[in-house]
Parts: structure tokens; C-alpha cells; sequence
């Protein structure tokens, strides 16, 4: 980007130089010994057995799929899906592609928009985007997208299954409807068109999931990268920022 042209030039540079420096010697932020916290919440993983939303157009308002389904002031329907936002990785990708892997064209409006170019690249190189395209997903420039919600938009009053970590009013588009959930709900939603049952998810998580997720959660871990992709990654931090 500083070759290009692009301004402040010194300010480009100094956090490229930071993030070098950070790639150098990464240390993450740790609470120090004696901190005080208003509240301690324990959950129990094991506990939870289903898939958690947060429903329409809330993001506090959270359901498990079940209790949504029971509920008759919930739509069930599902008209567009997102995946994608800074809250995703790579790995959600690589779900979403073994869901739709052999299931042919799907009723819904699926986008697919990696939060990086360094992700595009290799889900491309995996194969991941020719899965995408047999779908009928629409794919875009990685970045924010419908998730920032002032570039492309959903249909007015869509139902929408998004990945992204808001859903108020308008955001994604006038009128339509959010849910929050995972990449893999969202990406059998856009096989199905609605939300699933339980049953359902499990089902699809069992057959196209399972015994995968060492290869499908593998994420892009920074020292382990050649050249030429760390030099993408800086420049994708450095346009975020």
C-alpha cells in the first residue's frame, strides 16, 4: 500500500512495523494475578446439546433451536444466509463447504465473504469456492459486507440466518428479520431453507462433519506461514486499521 501510493505513508508504515515486530515475538494480553471481577460465570459445555441463536433483532435475545422452533412468534423460514464477518476463521469456511458438498443448487440466497484475502486465497486453493459455486452462493470481496451493513443489503423483510455478531434493526437490510448463529446451522439452513430440528443438525453434523474437524478447524497459524502470505496479512491489517 505504501508503494501504491497510499496515505499517511509513515503511519502505513509504522504499523507494519509493529505488526512484524508483534510476529517476532507474539505475546498475548494476560489478567494480572490479583484482578478483581465483578462477576464469575462458569458454563458447562457438556452441557449444552443443541445449537444456541440469538433470534430476531436482538442479540440478547437468545433461544436454543428448540425453544425457537417451539415458539409460534418465531419465523421458521430462513430467505438469504450469511457467512462471513471478523468473527469468522477459516475453518467456519471449510464447514460451510463440507455441508454443501453434493447437495446441488439450494432455494436460498447464500453469501460467502471470508473476513480476509489471505483466507479467499486458500479456500480457493482447497477447492472450497468450486463447492461454493455448484451451491449458487454468491461470494464477494472479503471484508465486512452485509455485516457492516452499509454495502450490500438482504431483500426487504428477508428472513436471514447471518454469522455475523449483531442483527438490530435494518442492519443487514429493511425489515429483514436476523438470526446469529453458527456456520454450520447457517449453511443447512441454506440447504433446507428453514431452520432445521434438532435431529436435523445433528444428522448433517454426523454425516458431513464428523471425524473431519482436524482438517476442517485447522486454522492459519501466523509462525507456521511462508513469506509471501504473512506479507498479506500485514497488508490486510493494515487496510482494517
Amino acid at each position: 500500500m505504501v508503494e501504491a501510493g497510499y496515505q499517511d505513508a509513515r503511519t502505513l508504515q509504522r504499523r507494519i512495523d509493529k505488526m512484524k515486530a508483534w510476529l517476532d515475538n507474539p505475546e498475548l494480553l494476560e489478567a494480572d494475578e490479583n484482578a478483581e471481577y465483578a462477576a464469575v460465570i462458569e458454563i458447562d459445555l457438556n452441557e449444552i446439546k443443541e445449537p444456541i441463536l440469538a433470534c430476531p433483532n436482538d442479540p440478547d435475545d437468545v433461544a436454543t433451536l428448540s425453544e425457537v422452533l417451539a415458539d409460534d412468534r418465531r419465523p421458521k423460514n430462513i430467505d438469504e444466509v450469511f457467512v462471513g464477518s471478523c468473527m469468522t476463521n477459516i475453518g467456519h469456511f471449510r464447514a460451510v463447504g463440507e455441508i454443501l458438498r453434493g447437495e446441488g443448487q439450494i432455494p436460498t440466497r447464500l453469501w460467502i465473504v471470508p473476513p480476509t484475502k489471505m483466507d479467499e486465497r486458500r479456500l480457493i486453493e482447497e477447492g472450497y469456492y468450486n463447492i461454493y459455486g455448484v451451491a449458487g452462493a454468491r461470494t464477494e470481496v472479503p471484508g465486512c459486507s452485509l455485516c457492516m451493513g452499509n454495502q450490500a443489503r438482504v431483500r426487504d423483510g428477508a428472513i436471514v440466518m447471518s454469522t455475523s455478531t449483531r442483527n438490530f434493526d435494518n442492519r443487514m437490510g429493511k425489515d429483514a428479520k436476523v438470526y446469529l448463529g453458527s456456520a454450520e446451522i447457517s449453511a443447512i439452513c441454506a440447504i433446507l431453507g428453514r431452520l432445521p430440528t434438532v435431529e436435523e443438525y445433528h444428522r448433517y453434523m454426523e454425516e458431513k462433519i464428523a471425524g473431519k474437524e482436524e482438517q476442517i478447524y485447522r486454522f492459519l497459524n501466523f509462525h507456521e506461514l511462508p513469506k509471501e502470505e504473512l506479507d498479506i496479512l500485514i497488508a490486510d491489517a493494515v487496510y482494517t486499521f
